[in-house]
């Protein structure tokens, strides 16, 4: 079977073809979290969406949310940023309110495609609770309420420069919510150059990643040694190339574990690899823990 029927276990929601067509017509579409809630119910089962981010800010109500591999219980003001891919379920509780942006993956590379040290939080999820911060995070946690009201009723309202002035508040909603990220900022400018290999490498990994191309591959198709594309690496992401790589397929082999419900095995041809057992020793020098403890650890904790 091919990897990708594995991957496909984990549902990917498209909300164009269940829910409303303007979803698959549009690259952004705004909704509120009540009309959704009103169709897909207070309990939204485990999923993720393909080639688009999504923004969910509830105000008020609680959230128990599992976003990946990890489990928030919040009451709002809150804020959790999925982007493509990422599995996510959550539960709302009768009180909660809130609004979900919906955003086309090409359209949100655009808006950052020379600010690198944003640009490399758009593959973070991120779930925060916007009353705990403090500082130049509670600032920029303030700016989101009155952002996404604007977004609202420049939906609504149609205005002429509606298009471009919601792609301006967008990328401030963004630039907020992803400052409230912890990680270590990069000082130096990054060659344009740089940062376009980057992404393109990133691309290639996720093309690519259940295949186990060689490292020179990588380089060979963007045109750079292997120790160049290192170098690009560690500048932008402060990791070697490789472990990029193994990144990803251990994020993929995590999120199967926790929510596709097949064996080690199974996952393990999923992923590209041809013996469980060589799987089994990737997966723990990386994590710390086998496979099978990682997925049942996951599953009592929930």
């Amino acid at each position: 079977m091919n990897p990708r029927q594995h991957l496909a276990s984990i549902p990917i929601l498209d909300l164009g073809q269940v829910y409303d067509q303007r979803y698959a017509d549009a690259d952004f579409h705004y909704d509120g979290h009540d009309r959704l809630s009103e169709f897909f119910g207070r309990s939204v089962a485990v999923h993720r969406h393909d080639r688009f981010f999504q923004i969910h800010y509830i105000h008020n109500g609680h959230v128990h949310l599992y976003l990946d591999d990890l489990q928030y219980r919040l009451d709002g003001p809150l804020c959790f940023f999925t982007p493509p891919g990422v599995p996510h379920a959550f539960v709302t509780d009768a009180a909660s309110e809130g609004q979900v942006i919906t955003a086309r993956q090409q359209l949100v590379w655009q808006l950052f495609e020379n600010e690198a040290a944003l640009s490399l939080r758009l593959n973070q999820p991120l779930c925060v609770s916007l009353s705990e911060q403090r500082g130049d995070a509670a600032r920029s946690a303030a700016h989101l309420a009155p952002l996404f009201q604007q977004v609202a009723d420049e939906f609504v309202g149609r205005r002429d420069g509606r298009a471009d002035n919601l792609l301006a508040l967008l990328r401030l909603i963004l630039a907020n919510l992803l400052s409230l990220i912890e990680r270590p900022q990069h000082d130096s400018p990054v060659p344009a150059q740089d940062l376009m290999q980057f992404h393109r490498f990133n691309q290639l990994i996720e093309a690519h990643y259940t295949q186990h191309w060689p490292l020179q591959r990588y380089a060979d198709t963007l045109g750079l040694t292997t120790a160049r594309l290192n170098l690009i690496c560690r500048r932008l992401a402060s990791m070697p190339s490789k472990q990029l790589i193994f990144e990803r397929q251990l994020q993929e082999a995590k999120r199967l574990l926790l929510h596709s419900g097949q064996p080690v095995s199974q996952i393990c041809f999923a992923l590209g690899f041809r013996d469980p057992a060589y799987f089994s020793r990737f997966f723990r020098h990386h994590v710390g823990i086998p496979p099978r403890d990682y997925a049942s650890q996951h599953a009592q904790g929930r």
